[in-house]
């Protein structure tokens, strides 16, 4: 594996069968290569009840102001079965010009990105100043419990401050660059069940029937809950279940139940959207029995537009002569997370391919990436 080579980086990387929790070895390769490169590194694992333990990463290199952090994860989703993968998922290997394997593009290859580009930026000697650090979590792909939240935690308490990050989820849609993630919609679920009374259907008038009710706040629920705001998009509701447990067709169900989810913008926050959720509800069926359960939530942000962001585009701009869009639209990232220690933004690969059979990633793209990481930090540091 040589230092500044992502490819041979990613490879390493991906050859390592880190499916969440288990670490796989991603973490102790990327641990050595690191402080071979002088980084100081610290392996910490956190556990709690009812969730397995999990191993992270924080490697650091330099002190003082700025620092600039690059955070990501090595676990990767399950890889199905092995073979109906072009090439094994566990391989790494390159054919055509792509590197197959599972985490290729979320996010072995964005790590490996960020890693060749510290190391060839540092040149084997310290930052003069500021300092460059990882936080690499193991479990993103998992419950989100004993990762990221609690390694925040535990360099905080070290005394470690950031002033900027880089996460490399796959950011890009059609060319590596083209698209920087500035900010995520907030993400909130509940689950609404409505009472009603069970009994024959042919003596409808003994029972009453919830699954009318249901439908009548499901429809309320769908109309618009806003127009959108200056960075993102129309907040959206979705049903995503419905259930009512009844194998019979000649009983009227005692109970049904919906599950949804809503992703926001701005607009509003995982409070008031649970106010106009019971309030809509009410409104469809004033004399309904209902409940609402809420599962935790997660709240939208955005790291506008400013020096940061505009040093980011001017970094891709300089290798790839294109002025990268700033979007908010996509799911959720540990940025929900970092963005309570400093300004965050996503920028990675294409994620066309993440989380399929034969995920993949141009190597040309893996090249790309690390300048434009490069130029990051030269800028940043300059």
């Amino acid at each position: 594996m040589t230092a500044h080579d992502p490819v041979a980086i990613a490879q390493a990387l991906i050859r390592c069968p880190s499916v969440t929790p288990a670490e796989g070895g991603a973490l102790a390769c990327l641990e050595s290569l690191l402080k071979s490169a002088g980084f100081e590194a610290h392996r910490v694992t956190f556990a709690e009840p009812g969730t397995p333990p999990v191993d992270n990463l924080f490697a650091k290199i330099g002190r003082g102001a700025p620092h600039l952090a690059f955070a990501g994860h090595t676990d990767v989703v399950p890889p199905g079965d092995a073979a109906h993968w072009r090439h094994g998922p566990f391989a790494g290997e390159v054919s055509e010009g792509l590197l197959f394997g599972r985490g290729a593009v979320d996010m072995k290859g964005a790590i490996a990105c960020f890693a060749a580009a510290a190391i060839a930026y540092l040149g084997g000697k310290t930052p003069a100043k500021g300092a460059i650090s990882f936080l690499i979590t193991g479990d993103e792909e998992g419950p989100g419990v004993n990762g990221t939240v609690k390694l925040l935690q535990w360099v905080k308490e070290r005394g470690e401050t950031f002033d900027h990050c880089i996460i490399g989820e796959p950011t890009s849609t059609q060319a590596v660059g083209d698209t920087i993630k500035i900010g995520r919609r907030g993400s909130l679920s509940g689950t609404l069940t409505v009472a009603g009374k069970a009994g024959h259907v042919a003596y409808p008038q003994h029972a009453d029937n919830p699954i009318r009710l249901l439908v009548a706040m499901l429809n309320k629920l769908n109309e618009p809950l806003d127009d959108g705001s200056w960075h993102f998009d129309r907040s959206n509701f979705e049903v995503v279940s419905v259930d009512v447990g009844n194998p019979a067709f000649n009983v009227i169900p005692g109970e049904a139940k919906a599950k949804f989810n809503i992703r926001f913008n701005d607009k509003h926050t995982s409070q008031s959207l649970k106010a106009l959720v019971e309030h809509r509800c009410r409104d469809a069926a004033p004399a309904a029995h209902f409940h609402l359960a809420w599962e935790p939530a997660s709240e939208s942000f955005i790291t506008k537009p400013g020096p940061f962001v505009d040093l980011v585009s001017a970094a891709i701009k300089d290798v790839t002569g294109r002025k990268p869009a700033l979007s908010t639209a996509g799911g959720t990232s540990d940025a929900r997370f970092i963005k309570d220690y400093c300004p965050v933004v996503d920028l990675g690969l294409v994620g066309e391919t993440m989380h399929q059979i034969d995920e993949h990633a141009p190597v040309a793209d893996l090249q790309t990436l690390t300048v434009i990481y490069r130029k990051v930090l030269e800028r940043y540091f300059a």
